[in-house]
This record gives C-alpha cells, structure tokens and sequence, in this order.
C-alpha cells in the first residue's frame, strides 16, 4: 500500500474541485443559451438554473458537502451527494409529471372543442343547403379528409 504524500492529495482535490466547478458553469451556460434560444421554456430553466446554481456551490465550497451530510445525518458525504441528487430527480420528476398531466387535460379540452365546432359546422351546412342533406362536397368526404379527421383522434388516444 502506497502512501501519497499531503501535496499529492490536496492537487488531486484540487483539480477535481476545478473540473467540477467547470462542469457546473458549462452546464449552467447550456441552460441559459437553451433560453436565450427559446428551446426551453423559462419555467423549466428556473428548476435547471436552480440545479446547476447547486452544483455549482458544492463545487466551490470545498467543505459544503461535508456540512450537508452533517445536517442531513448522513456518515458519508458521497452518500449525502447521491441523497441530495435522488431528491433533486424526484422533484423534476414531480414536476415534470404535474406538466404533462396539465397538458394532457388540455389536450383532450381541445379534441372536444374541435369536435363540437365541426359538428356545428355540419348542422350549419345541412341547414343552408334546406333540405336537410349534405351539400354534394361533403356527402362523400375523399380519403384524405376523412384520414386527416381519424389521425387526432387516434393520436389522442395513443397518448392517454
């Protein structure tokens, strides 16, 4: 078993330490260019922002981690690190799934809404032409119309 001499240990804590805090700005720099870009939308970046901004103190404040294994009660603070980063998941998660739950209302609110005013365009065209029939363009609707109407629906569907 090989010692490594106290200089050795702190230049390898050092250049982690260097590396880490590197990859917190880079990943905080993506996360403010996906918004400048709008490929990401402001509510998310705050979450993303928030994330990044907490890497970003553990890898500058060298004891930090310590401090929060401490606080947390936890004998290791590698085991803290993966703690803290289940907990950060695990709301992303939360959030993420309250999103498209949301999305997932709206969407059906809108199939509904679509439905209805096709219908009341179909009533509104049997009442103009008096007799109650379809005009002759609507009576036989071509494949593509009617594969357009099919394919939202069946879309829809998929999705719930």
């Amino acid at each position: 078993m090989t010692v490594l001499p106290l200089a050795a240990t702190h230049a390898v804590g050092t250049k982690a330490q260097i590396v880490a805090v590197m990859v917190a700005a880079i990943f905080l720099g993506v996360v403010l260019e996906l918004v400048r870009r709008r490929r990401l939308v402001e509510r998310y970046a705050l979450l993303w922002m928030l994330a990044a901004a907490g890497m970003l103190v553990l890898a500058v404040w060298r004891d930090g981690l310590k401090t929060l294994a401490d606080l947390l009660g936890v004998a290791s603070p590698p085991n803290a690190l993966f703690l803290i980063g289940l907990g950060v998941v695990f709301v992303l998660l939360l959030h993420f799934s309250i999103a498209t739950s949301r999305l997932s209302e709206e969407t059906k609110i809108l199939a509904q809404e679509v439905a209805r005013l096709d219908e009341e365009l179909r009533s509104a065209g049997a009442a103009a032409n008096g007799d109650g029939a379809l005009p002759a363009s609507e009576a036989q609707p071509s494949q593509e119309a009617a594969a357009d109407r099919e394919a939202p629906s069946r879309a829809l569907t998929s999705d719930q």
